[in-house]
């Protein structure tokens, strides 16, 4: 009878973007060019959004050339397979890892579409083996990330001599409405970005403790009844088009403590006793929601603030760019808990608790 592992580690996390960056100025101005939206609703809109800079699947003069949801998605596909190939090696290699060693392989994306999925085309591009076991995931948006994480986890618990990794890749710029003026249209417009991240992660049978990521010790996830509203995509014709609610903050600010509270009891830890956290940046309202009503210390959500203010929100990639930047920049001592959350369409929250 096979016996299950311990906690996964997180060997290497590498997120690529875009060639094409831009500063916000320039992308408000690109904006106002190709809708009908007063220049100085747009404008308070971005500004709002804290994001300096983004990069860009196209150069930005080439936005007014794709040709409706086809042409978007072609284009979300190309891109999407390069930097998602260029994320899994780059990962790979810092973990110190070959191709021929993936036996798993998750792949998350929520903006744009495609049968064979992505994540067969990732596969071939990068080497991997031809008996890779493969988990395209669709639709969980920014939460992404961390649900990726999780079911990392839960194969390489069944598996422990293994090795597993998580390619996010999302193409924000591409669902942007060019006929929409719509506050939720010319929000995301402002705030989200593009880019890859992979993770590559082993069994607890596998970890030589050579590697400088956490351990992965137990996740949850959380789905909200009736508030499929608050987040997500209309798909039609015109594409996938944005649904922000105004209420997000308000559901985030009246539930999101509570889980995040019983989640760490359960493993006897309450919030002052986490060292670090690795927060998606849904955006400032949100990062400002999650600091207040979990009462964290001044500076505790510095990288996820800089991740949005320099990149934007990449959806699903963000929060594995926040952790990138924790073990690079802030890595906790050994044996500090840490606790890595997102939230996303559904309405829904990802929770992974981490131990350094």
């Amino acid at each position: 009878m096979r016996t299950l592992g311990g906690p996964m580690r997180v060997a290497a996390v590498r997120t690529v973007v875009p060639e094409h960056h831009y500063d916000q100025d320039q992308i408000t101005r690109a904006v106002v060019r190709r809708t009908d939206a007063r220049e100085e609703l747009v404008r308070r809109f971005h500004a709002a959004t804290q994001v300096t800079g983004r990069n860009l699947a196209l150069p930005i003069d080439e936005y007014v050339k794709l040709e409706g949801f086809t042409g978007a998605n072609d284009v979300y596909i190309e891109t999407a397979v390069e930097l998602a190939t260029r994320a899994v090696g780059d990962a790979l290699d810092r973990a110190g890892c070959a191709p021929h060693d993936v036996d798993h392989l998750i792949f998350c994306s929520s903006t744009g579409v495609a049968t064979p999925s992505l994540d067969a085309r990732v596969a071939q591009r990068a080497g991997l083996r031809e008996d890779v076991t493969r988990v395209p995931m669709f639709g969980l948006g920014c939460a992404a990330g961390a649900a990726g994480l999780s079911r990392l986890h839960d194969f390489l618990r069944g598996w422990p001599e293994r090795v597993a990794v998580l390619v996010c890749v999302e193409l924000c710029s591409l669902t942007v409405q060019r006929e929409d003026t719509s506050v939720a249209n010319l929000v995301a417009s402002g705030l989200f970005g593009d880019g890859a991240a992979a993770v590559v992660a082993l069994g607890d049978r596998r970890d030589t403790g050579g590697h400088q990521g956490p351990r992965v010790v137990a996740s949850r996830s959380r789905l909200y009844p009736g508030t499929a509203r608050l987040m997500g995509w209309d798909v039609g014709d015109h594409g996938l088009r944005v649904v922000l609610a105004a209420d997000l903050v308000g559901h985030v600010e009246a539930t999101l403590a509570g889980d995040v509270t019983a989640f760490l009891g359960d493993h006897g830890l309450s919030p002052n006793r986490v060292g670090s956290w690795v927060c998606h940046p849904g955006g400032p309202k949100v990062i400002e929601t999650i600091q207040r009503e979990l009462g964290l210390e001044p500076g505790a959500l510095d990288i996820t603030w800089n991740s949005l203010r320099t990149m934007g929100n990449l959806s699903s990639v963000s929060v594995l760019n926040v952790l990138e930047e924790t073990i690079a920049q802030r890595r906790p001592p050994d044996g500090e808990p840490g606790l890595l959350m997102a939230l996303g369409p559904g309405f829904s929250a990802e929770l992974v608790l981490l131990r350094w």
